[in-house]
């Protein structure tokens, strides 16, 4: 029996998963990031996908993202009250998919502005591209980018939170953009060979 045309594959599903990485890592929160990784959210994002993958109803790459972010929202939702070991509470996972949806809008935001005019028509693409690239950053210099233009936190906070100087953070952040821009750059070079 064949399958319906909009139900995703699995290479579909997997060109997600530096996304889906990014929104996790974004939105677990420190307490939960301690006991769980944002990788192993996303891996059990993917094995329900992939199980319930002939209901996907949508079309395209648009509607497949969000329906992979309402699982991962799910997921993130059932590591937290196994962490918390609470009740269902419906307002927390409403304020958890906004977070999600957040931030999906801002790295949208980002991809938008390392991309010239002729790849804003293709943003979506974008997205998963620059999620992809920002996962290919050293740490120190991936968290500075996440924090400042994905959280939206000034340099002195992100110093805080890193441990760093304001100094030594814009050092971190000039050389991730840079390191972020080549990446992007070289991929689309080699798309173009």
């Amino acid at each position: 029996m064949a399958e319906p045309a909009n139900d995703p594959s699995d290479l579909e599903l997997e060109k997600f998963r530096p996304y889906l990485v990014l929104l996790a890592r974004m939105n677990l929160g420190q307490a939960l990031q301690a006991k769980f990784d944002a990788s192993d959210m996303v891996q059990l994002t993917l094995l329900e996908a992939h199980r319930k993958r002939a209901q996907f109803q949508g079309e395209g790459e648009a509607a497949l993202a969000a329906w992979l972010r309402q699982m991962l929202v799910c997921t993130i939702a059932d590591a937290r009250r196994e962490f918390h070991r609470a009740k269902r509470d419906v307002a927390r996972e409403q304020a958890l998919a906004m977070a999600v949806e957040g931030s999906s809008c801002q790295l949208e935001a980002l991809a938008a502005q390392q991309s010239s005019p002729s790849e804003r028509a293709q943003h979506h693409e974008n997205m998963l591209r620059l999620a992809a690239a920002l996962l290919q950053l050293p740490e120190d210099q991936r968290q500075a980018v996440e924090l400042k233009h994905l959280r939206g936190l000034r340099v002195a906070e992100i110093a805080g939170l890193l441990s760093r100087t304001e100094t030594a953070v814009g050092g971190l952040l000039r050389r991730g953009m840079t390191r972020l821009r080549d990446l992007l750059q070289d991929e689309d070079q080699s798309h173009a060979k």
